[in-house]
């Protein structure tokens, strides 16, 4: 076993001077406001487009960093520099406060470059991340406006959670009705981002909702993994959605489950968190080649996602985040073994020590399948969070 500090650096340096740096540099539009996310190898803009949710997360991650980190003793990290992480978030957000939103407070998917809108508000995701961007630089500023746009954004996404797309949605209605993992997962987070703005009994309320969900609705206790959609009353659908299994959905969420845990000071809830996590690597990884896969099918069918093989960096860098926060809260020897071989997988095959951050797509085998930094799904969000989250981790070890 290496000694957790040994780790510590790795990824409060990768954080600080590799991937938060690249994307100051290359990231900013200095004409339109905003961000350009589509960044090839070295950082060069390959399309212009702007995607809400990626707009978002940037203004959350700067934001983020800001209100933890920006005015305690850091090595190798100026206050000035720090200080540049709010300029950061307040450029983006005043772009997507100025059009991101449709008239009635939903958030488009995507706008051009100058901000006019591309695709419909059909995603509550963007509504999910614009909730956490505003909520987020709202504690930066003591801004009242930004406040308000995090809280009514709030509402908005309760209104909508048991029809989110509304009439965008596809699907004829009442033959197959499914409902989607990816909202109460992401709710475990969401309520505790803007707890600040909260009615408390609400936060309970959707605390508790979101549990139940996650632990008892989704998690199959035969099969002992998490589904990705399930019928209203929890059933299995024996479809192509129903047998789905999305190992980096179920994953992170466990480490949003084991926080709301801790907060509850529920060791029982720990543990079943840990469980599932570590039965999701043992199903899910890929003993060929190393790493996890994207998607599979419950019953070993073919899926009808053809990158179901593929390696994707979002999924690895939260398995490293849950495998530490189930180590540090249970002291559980498998979510070490895990941790370290999930961590050589990891710095093997994602970072480029060459131009800087990670790669995000890899084949099975393990070999670059996009050379892109950042694209219409990956951008300044999961592995920044997924660094400072593992340092701050290893660093309570």
């Amino acid at each position: 076993m290496i000694a957790p500090q040994t780790y510590t650096q790795l990824y409060r340096d990768t954080l600080l001077n590799d991937v938060i740096p690249f994307w100051q540099k290359h990231s900013p539009d200095q004409e339109y406001g905003g961000f350009f996310t589509c960044l090839d190898r070295t950082g060069n803009v390959y399309d212009t487009d702007k995607f809400i949710w990626l707009q978002a997360r940037q203004v959350w991650t700067f934001s983020m960093l800001y209100n933890r980190l920006g005015s305690i003793p850091l090595d190798g990290t100026p206050l000035e520099q720090r200080a540049d992480w709010l300029k950061m978030a307040q450029h983006g957000a005043n772009f997507l406060k100025k059009h991101g939103r449709a008239d009635d407070g939903s958030w488009y998917f995507s706008l051009t470059r100058d901000g006019r809108p591309l695709i419909q508000p059909y995603n509550i995701f963007s509504d999910c991340f614009a909730t956490m961007a505003f909520g987020q630089l709202s504690v930066a500023m003591g801004n009242e406006e930004y406040a308000h746009i995090a809280k009514s954004t709030f509402d908005q996404i309760l209104q909508r959670r048991d029809n989110p797309k509304g009439h965008w949605n596809k699907a004829v209605a009442g033959t197959r009705p499914l409902k989607n993992f990816a909202l109460p997962m992401i709710l475990c987070n969401l309520s505790l981002e803007i707890e600040h703005l909260l009615d408390q009994a609400l936060v309970n309320q959707t605390i508790d909702e979101c549990i139940h969900e996650v632990m008892d609705v989704f998690y199959d206790p035969d099969l002992g993994l998490i589904r990705e959609n399930v019928m209203p009353d929890g059933q299995f659908s024996d479809s192509f959605e129903g047998r789905l299994l999305n190992p980096g959905h179920a994953i992170e969420a466990m480490w949003f489950i084991m926080d709301l845990a801790a907060r509850r000071n529920d060791l029982a809830l720990v543990e079943k968190a840990v469980r599932i996590t570590l039965d999701t690597l043992t199903y899910a990884w890929d003993d060929v080649h190393g790493g996890l896969f994207y998607f599979m099918d419950s019953k070993g069918h073919p899926t009808q996602q053809l990158e179901w093989e593929q390696k994707l960096w979002w999924v690895h860098v939260e398995t490293l985040v849950t495998l530490l926060k189930g180590y540090q809260q249970t002291g559980n020897p498998e979510c070490w073994v895990w941790f370290e071989r999930v961590h050589a997988y990891t710095w093997a095959h994602f970072p480029d020590p060459e131009s800087g951050e990670w790669y995000g797509y890899l084949n099975r085998q393990g070999e670059v399948l996009l050379p892109l930094k950042g694209g219409k799904w990956k951008g300044c969000f999961h592995i920044p969070r997924g660094l400072y989250q593992c340092w701050q981790t290893l660093t309570k070890l």
